[in-house]
């Protein structure tokens, strides 16, 4: 092992965490959370490849977990592409083992900071795309029954009401039909 990977490990112990896993390589980094269960990765890394962080990104996407990343380079491109792959800390040498538990902590409040956005964006663009639907199941009742924009509205009101749905369920039904 070498003596960042100790030092990090022994920073770990030293705090109270408990080492669930090591993996020699980034290659099946995904399925070795998901058997280990690990709350937050860490990952110990002289020179971040471009498959360690396609590693990082395919875990980000199907185990979203905190990651800090003890890296020997610290190059601005490699810090942009961990940061992009879903690493929540990049940190260069000069580690000692009693300040791996704020990084540890900073990285799981940045990781949950960014999952909150995450889902903020994701309701955004749900809202957006029900209000696109409805939008366009009004002008196509504007269209083909010759109502104005607030008689079509009151209409789709009325019946997502009468049918128990709401507006945007309603909206696609009408999109649907032909």
């Amino acid at each position: 092992m070498p003596e960042r990977a100790a030092e990090v490990r022994a920073g770990l112990e030293a705090t109270g965490c408990e080492v669930v896993a090591v993996a020699q390589d980034a290659a099946g980094l995904t399925a070795l959370v998901r058997a280990s269960g690990a709350e937050v990765i860490v990952c110990d890394i002289d020179d971040p490849s471009r498959d360690a962080l396609e590693s990082m990104h395919a875990l980000n996407r199907d185990e979203p977990r905190p990651v800090v990343l003890f890296a020997e380079k610290g190059k601005p491109e490699q810090i942009a592409a961990a940061l992009e792959a879903g690493v929540a800390a990049y940190v260069v040498e000069g580690l000692s083992p009693a300040k791996v538990r704020p990084v540890l902590e900073v990285a799981m409040l940045q990781f949950r900071a960014f999952q909150g956005l995450r889902a903020e964006l994701d309701r955004a663009r749900a809202n957006l795309a029900q209000r696109e639907a409805v939008d366009a199941a009004k002008r196509r009742l504007m269209a083909d029954e010759g109502l104005t924009e607030p008689q079509a509205h009151r209409r789709m009101q009325r019946l997502a009401m009468d049918r128990g749905i709401k507006m945007g369920e309603l909206a696609r039904a009408i999109l649907a039909r032909s």
